[in-house]
């Protein structure tokens, strides 16, 4: 495994383990047993995804010691706020069976996230979560965000695949030392990618699948991403790879697939108007 250090200089596995869309509390925790048994030690989680508890008692039946762990999971909107977002942090720390979070989310840029922003900055600091992020923030919430606070985020969590490659959002995370981290890197399977004729090609020249392909990637990109599966052939896929390179020439093949397409788009009401008529 790799890691990236973070702006707070705290380390991260480089490729983890998703687990949106598992409501079921036994297929989950099966799930990220399984992970982890394969080698993944970061398992990305949140509060809407209904299933903190399997993936704590998955790290409990480990018997994996907690400081090779990074568990990651997100803060609802409905929650968001300062005293809200203080006692959901509890809520899910209990759920999880932790003594600490890694890293806490803001799952989307919507609802008070500056009352939100400013109870996670006090629980970092009180050494509750080891480092502190967004998710789903465009460019512009995020510079604003950073210029109103104490503490930058260390990550921003947000769509990224072959199909929309987000190349401008990159350059400002950059510019911020904030670390990008990729969702949905196969684009949930729009877009008909894993029968994409260049990735094909690509994965045949390597002796690889398409969706090695996909992950290494964003790898070299230096990207953190979290796929995920319920299936086991595919959790031992995703992560076997780190033993080989795209070429630049690969790279640029990749690059040509960019569309635009958007799985979710955050600047449109529609999204605002549903994601604040959830409650969990």
């Amino acid at each position: 495994m790799k890691y990236v250090t973070l702006n707070n200089g705290y380390k991260m596995p480089q490729l983890g383990l998703g687990v949106f869309q598992i409501p079921d509390l036994q297929e989950c925790q099966k799930i990220v047993s399984e992970g982890l048994k394969l080698g993944y030690r970061l398992i990305d989680t949140a509060a809407t995804y209904l299933n903190e508890e399997a993936v704590g008692q998955a790290i409990v039946d480990s018997g994996i010691a907690r400081q090779e762990l990074f568990v990651t999971t997100k803060l609802w909107l409905q929650d968001a706020g300062y005293m809200a977002t203080k006692q959901a942090f509890e809520q899910s720390l209990k759920k999880l069976g932790l003594d600490y979070l890694d890293l806490y989310l803001i799952h989307q840029p919507f609802g008070d996230y500056y009352g939100a922003w400013r109870a996670m900055e006090e629980l970092y600091k009180e050494g509750k979560i080891r480092a502190i992020g967004v998710s789903n923030f465009t460019e512009d919430r995020l510079v604003d965000l950073i210029m109103n606070h104490e503490i930058k985020p260390a990550i921003n969590q947000i769509e990224i695949h072959p199909l929309r490659q987000q190349r401008r959002a990159l350059e400002v995370m950059k510019e911020y030392d904030v670390q990008a981290e990729a969702w949905a890197p196969f684009a949930e399977g729009r877009g008909n990618l894993f029968e994409n004729e260049r990735l094909q090609t690509i994965a045949a020249k390597h002796q690889r699948t398409p969706a090695q392909v996909m992950l290494r990637w964003q790898l070299q990109r230096g990207t953190v991403v979290i796929p995920k599966s319920s299936k086991i052939d595919r959790l031992k896929e995703n992560i076997a790879v780190f033993d080989f390179q795209l070429s630049q020439a690969d790279m640029e093949e990749i690059q040509l697939l960019e569309t635009g397409f958007k799985i979710v788009d955050h600047l449109s009401a529609e999204t605002a108007r549903s994601f604040n008529e959830v409650r969990i």
